[in-house]
């Protein structure tokens, strides 16, 4: 048993290694955010109207795609990028990849083989399934559709998370 000076002078399990130093969190997480769109600011771009600056690029199966996805986005499964991209994109428009949800790294593998094409990208975080569980319309094979927000993902009373 841990006496009590000793439990409080050892580092709990956030602090047993030090925070970075704020230059290399600043670098770290400016990095992220070069590579990372998030649901919310995807719907946010693409509702406002006119060209939002990116295409959106759905990475999944044609099954998946069918079951649901963002509206207006391009369905290009990962496996046919080296073959289709430079067909259906432009290298000059930054595309935002997108593949099931965070369990999923099917939007990092689709990003990474269009940087490697030489596209610019960005994966977007949370993928379908936050977009869906954030309340935004999608369309499936059947038609357009929307839940409710789900309010462990999204703010009940606002469109503003405050993030």
């Amino acid at each position: 048993m841990t006496s009590p000076a000793t439990a409080a002078t050892a580092p709990n399990p956030v602090l047993r290694i030090a925070p970075a130093a704020p230059a290399a969190a600043a670098a770290y997480f400016g990095a992220g955010l070069a590579f990372h769109a998030d649901v919310s600011d995807v719907a946010s771009a693409l509702a406002a109207g006119g060209d939002p600056g990116f295409v959106v690029l759905d990475s999944r199966s044609t099954g998946s795609w069918d079951q649901g996805h963002v509206p207006g986005a391009i369905h290009l499964p990962t496996a046919l990028i080296p073959e289709q991209a430079e067909r259906l994109l432009d290298k000059s428009v930054p595309v935002v990849t997108y593949c099931w949800g965070p369990g999923c790294n099917g939007a990092a593998r689709a990003a990474l083989a269009l940087a490697e094409l030489g596209f610019q990208v960005k994966e977007m975080l949370g993928g379908f399934e936050y977009w869906a569980r954030e309340g935004f319309a999608y369309e499936t094979w059947e038609g357009r559709e929307q839940r409710a927000a789900d309010p462990l993902t999204s703010p009940v009373d606002s469109e503003d998370c405050g993030c």
